[in-house]
């Protein structure tokens, strides 16, 4: 979920991603070193989108494929 919006101070905080399986970006800024490249804000819940969505991702995806 694109959350990016400096006039309104609007940007990605961990508080606001916690139990949420969303991954929220925001304070997206050109690098001023790299011409093709890009600085970002990434948060989410690592607890539950890193580890328990993850799993159940997998799982699904075994089951798909008739592994399980």
């Amino acid at each position: 979920i694109l959350q990016d919006n400096p006039s309104e101070q609007l940007y990605p905080m961990p508080l606001y991603a916690e139990g949420k399986i969303d991954t929220f970006v925001g304070r997206i800024r050109k690098d001023p070193d790299t011409p093709k490249g890009f600085h970002l804000w990434v948060v989410s819940d690592n607890l539950l989108k890193g580890a328990a969505w993850n799993s159940v991702q997998i799982a699904e995806t075994l089951v798909e494929e008739g592994i399980i």
